[in-house]
């Protein structure tokens, strides 16, 4: 239980870290910033993927695959922007950003849901079946 909920929170202050990304491509592409475009376009896969993370702490369990894009999305991000500081030396301060990432990915899968068994999906399918023939019966008689 303590898990779901250590989830739910972290799927909510991520959530609302990404979307925060509005504000800086909105500012930007308010005032033609064109230097800024390509940062725009990073932005807003990630306030996109903030807003879905914001849904997802409703059913965390439904949404096993959006959690673990997000947390392996932050992983190559990272990977990328870890490159990118050591080839360019203004880049470096971007380090602190690298971190952030890697805890949030790491995070996101340690407290991933775990992959329902088989057998509660199968038994769940079948109870959803018998009801739905019960009732089918009910009205035909």
């Amino acid at each position: 239980m303590w898990r779901e909920r250590a989830l739910k929170v972290l799927l909510l202050l991520v959530g609302l870290l990404f979307s925060a990304g509005v504000y800086p491509v909105t500012d930007s592409l308010w005032h033609a910033n064109q230097s800024m475009y390509a940062d725009d376009m990073m932005l807003s896969l990630y306030v996109t993927l903030g807003i879905f993370l914001l849904a997802a702490v409703r059913n965390p369990s439904a949404n096993r695959s959006l959690i673990a894009f997000a947390a392996w999305s932050s992983f190559a991000h990272g990977t990328v922007m870890t490159v990118m500081a050591f080839e360019k030396p203004d880049e470096r301060g971007d380090l602190w950003g690298v971190a952030a990432l890697v805890i949030i990915g790491v995070a996101l899968i340690v407290l991933a849901p775990a992959k329902p068994s088989a057998e509660r999906v199968s038994a769940a399918v079948v109870e959803r079946h018998a009801r739905a023939l019960c009732t089918l019966m009910q009205s035909l008689a």
